[in-house]
């Protein structure tokens, strides 16, 4: 199988390469600023706003499945627009098309979301990923929408350095704001096992553990042994965040779906 992995040099991006390189896959993976750092792959740079440079891309590579994981905090023609030309190239190939999406999609609240709850923005990003989601659906109804989290994993995690980085006293973490971290390489096997399903729609694949920023910088702290004591914590009242407090995905429907166990952050961060 030929697989095409638009943003492969992003942390998700790059697990996924790395893992579809490892079962003997043949791999094209693209840049825009950034390096694609996995032996093995076709590297190509490419606009993903460039609606005819992405077309023009996959006619030529001709692949059997797509994965989308693009975005730019704050750049709508990115994260939207872009992933709506990759949806249309993948359409005209034929291939099979797995989105990555976000819990940003969501407006917050106590309760865990379910996969088919409509998303309901309350910021820029998250009304981007939601953008996003519906043009996907739109110009492909057979592609899979993968909501996640917070990814986390070693150091190349920017969720980990932020943790690193409040332990350090150069940030604070949140105490309010609850997320449901998965591992890197836990969500890039379950997006892979999706490229070989027919699976459509939305699918929350996060952890079972539902945390707060500073929970899990404590976790950080105790995973690589840091004293916690100098760790900086706010909450979003008082920093003025605009993004949502609590959003939590049930991802019981992906846990009974697919081979890959998603770990709780709390195991995967026990010494």
């Amino acid at each position: 199988m030929t697989l095409l992995v638009v943003g492969a040099s992003g942390y998700l991006g790059g697990e996924v390469c790395r893992q579809a390189v490892a079962a003997g896959e043949r791999v094209v993976g693209t840049y825009h600023s950034g390096r694609v750092e996995v032996p093995g792959v076709e590297t190509c740079r490419l606009d993903v706003t460039d609606r005819a440079a992405v077309r023009e891309l996959v006619a030529r590579v001709r692949p059997e499945a797509v994965v989308g994981t693009p975005y730019r905090y704050g750049e709508w023609a990115v994260t939207a627009d872009g992933a709506a030309h990759v949806a249309y190239a993948a359409v005209e190939a034929g291939a099979r098309l797995v989105h990555v999406s976000s819990d940003a999609v969501h407006a917050g609240r106590p309760e865990p979301y379910a996969d088919d709850e409509p998303p309901s923005p309350v910021f820029a990003y998250g009304a981007a990923k939601a953008a996003a989601e519906t043009a996907v659906r739109a110009i492909d109804s057979g592609a899979a929408l993968v909501r996640t989290s917070l990814i986390v994993g070693d150091e190349r995690s920017k969720q980990i350095r932020l943790c690193l980085d409040a332990l350090a006293g150069r940030a604070a973490l949140f105490t309010d704001e609850i997320r449901c971290p998965v591992d890197v390489t836990d969500l890039a096997a379950a997006v892979l096992e999706l490229v070989g399903t027919d699976y459509a729609g939305p699918l929350n694949v996060a952890g079972p553990d539902a945390v707060s920023r500073a929970e899990l910088g404590l976790l950080v702290a105790a995973h690589t042994g840091i004293d916690p004591a100098g760790m900086k914590t706010t909450t979003g009242a008082a920093a003025g965040m605009l993004r949502p407090a609590e959003g939590r995905l049930d991802s019981t429907r992906a846990a009974g779906l697919l081979r890959t166990r998603l770990r709780g952050v709390r195991e995967l961060l026990t010494r």
